[in-house]
């Protein structure tokens, strides 16, 4: 998960308002004589209940914060809980509202200097790698001055790394409702809703980033990576065609696109597979019914011969055991032609679900042409940009590879027949997509020759082109 959390260290150093500044040993003096003081008239009798004794230690505190931090790490916390007590103490005589030191403390709660108090110690205790605590500090920072973006960032920053997820992404979000601008925030906060699968809101924050950085890379990187991720494909898609227009040489794209696509022709590829493979078994299994029935009728018949010769022969243990058989094969062919039966109206309904295979499958057929064209277009869009690119070479020598495959799959399928007629063009087309991925996988070789799997393919690839030239195989290579 992407952090933030070092992000701005050295500019913590030197945050002027907020940082530790060196103290001369008489100002120092000063300071902790006026926090002795405070700390005992709080414990006296009479000056703990008057409500000028809380108020002199707000400020006591407020100032030590910001001024001598050191001196007293929790100091932001005793100033505000001092003014709580001031208003806790001072209340009107006639209205029972708050009095005059009162309404000061509740100013002073939401002034500056306060604000500074609670940013100044979440830093140093930050510093201090006390990440709860100054995650804890900074948000009280943000609920004084609630519009402030600093606070927010940093509130986001120590959040993150005290392990608290959810009041990192607050603090992450108030930042950019309060006019927030570092692109940084925007991208870490897309990695935190992701990593808590909350992708709608990633997708949306990325979306609102972009309308302020419409053309920064990190954040269409992640967008593209997290529709792929989720499985929101048609929109990364989408999403990288709308950025190649914008910068059509970009080619993490182009090949993220043609991944895409490459995925897509393996599905489709699989379902044309198995389609093509029901539509054989729907006839067959017909065919085997009304053949079976014919051996049932068969055995029938003979059962009936067989019946009536018993009655001619009733002492033939011969025929006896000719007819136990033959009931058998009867029980068998019924329970086969059940079998059978129930399997043809499967598929008729699922034919029928389906609507016409034929249609079906020519659509499909298509569909694979279409999206093989896109990948092997996207790769070599990839190569115009870079020739000498790694995966394009290695994944359009793949996508040749593959389609030979899958042409020479109708081979085995063929009868001797069908072989005669066809099968030395259908060989001939084979070897014409095997030899069309030789020159990308040397290339491809070229640019990373350790890389096992291209290895293993160019050897192989290699000796089946060794194969086709023995056997006198004319290749024939088409787009």
């Amino acid at each position: 998960m992407k952090r933030l959390s070092f992000f701005l260290l050295a500019g913590f150093l030197s945050v002027g308002a907020y940082a530790q500044q060196g103290l001369d040993a008489l100002t120092e003096k000063t300071f902790q004589a006026e926090k002795e003081k405070s700390d005992k008239a709080i414990t006296d009798e009479k000056s703990s209940v008057k409500p000028k004794t809380w108020l002199d230690r707000a400020k006591t505190y407020e100032n030590i914060a910001t001024q001598a931090i050191k001196l007293d790490s929790n100091a932001a916390n005793v100033a505000y809980e001092a003014y709580q007590k001031v208003i806790e103490l001072d209340k009107d005589k006639k209205s029972g509202g708050p009095g005059k030191m009162a309404k000061e403390a509740q100013e002073a709660m939401k002034g500056q200097p306060l604000f500074q108090a609670f940013m100044n110690s979440g830093i140093y205790k930050y510093q201090a790698k006390n990440f709860k605590d100054a995650a804890t500090l900074m948000a009280r920072a943000g609920e004084i001055n609630p519009q402030d973006t600093t606070a927010a960032l940093y509130a986001g920053i120590f959040s993150q790394n005290a392990e608290k997820p959810a009041d990192a992404k607050a603090s992450f979000e108030r930042y950019i409702a309060n006019g927030g601008k570092d692109v940084s925030v925007y991208t870490t906060l897309v990695s935190l809703y992701y990593q808590d699968k909350e992708i709608e809101k990633a997708i949306a924050t990325i979306d609102k980033g972009l309308t302020v950085f419409p053309n920064n890379k990190d954040l269409n990187t992640q967008r593209t990576s997290i529709l792929v991720t989720s499985g929101k494909m048609d929109d990364a898609v989408a999403s990288l065609k709308d950025q190649l227009t914008k910068d059509p040489n970009n080619i993490n794209n182009l090949l993220t696109l043609a991944g895409i696509y490459d995925g897509k022709l393996r599905d489709q590829s699989d379902e044309l597979k198995k389609l093509k493979g029901d539509a054989k078994k729907g006839p067959n299994a017909t065919k085997q019914l009304a053949e079976e029935k014919v051996v049932l009728k068969e055995s029938q018949t003979e059962l009936a011969r067989l019946t009536a010769r018993q009655k001619r022969e009733p002492k033939n243990v011969d025929v006896k055991n000719q007819i136990t058989r033959v009931k058998q094969m009867i029980a068998d062919s019924q329970t086969k032609i059940t079998g059978l039966e129930k399997e043809v109206q499967e598929q008729a309904q699922q034919s029928q679900a389906a609507g016409n295979q034929e249609q079906k499958l020519a659509e499909l057929t298509k569909s694979v042409e279409e999206t093989r064209g896109l990948v092997k277009d996207y790769y070599n869009k990839a190569l115009q940009v870079d020739p000498n690119n790694f995966d394009a070479n290695f994944n359009l020598g793949a996508a040749y590879f593959n389609e030979a495959i899958q042409i020479r799959e109708q081979l085995g399928a063929m009868d001797m027949k069908e072989y005669q007629a066809k099968g030395k063009e259908i060989e001939g087309q084979v070897c014409g997509k095997f030899k069309q991925a030789l020159p990308y996988f040397q290339k491809a070789k070229a640019a990373k020759d350790t890389d096992q799997d291209l290895n293993d393919n160019l050897t192989n690839l290699q000796n089946i082109l060794k194969q086709f030239e023995d056997n006198k195989v004319v290749c024939i290579e088409a787009k």
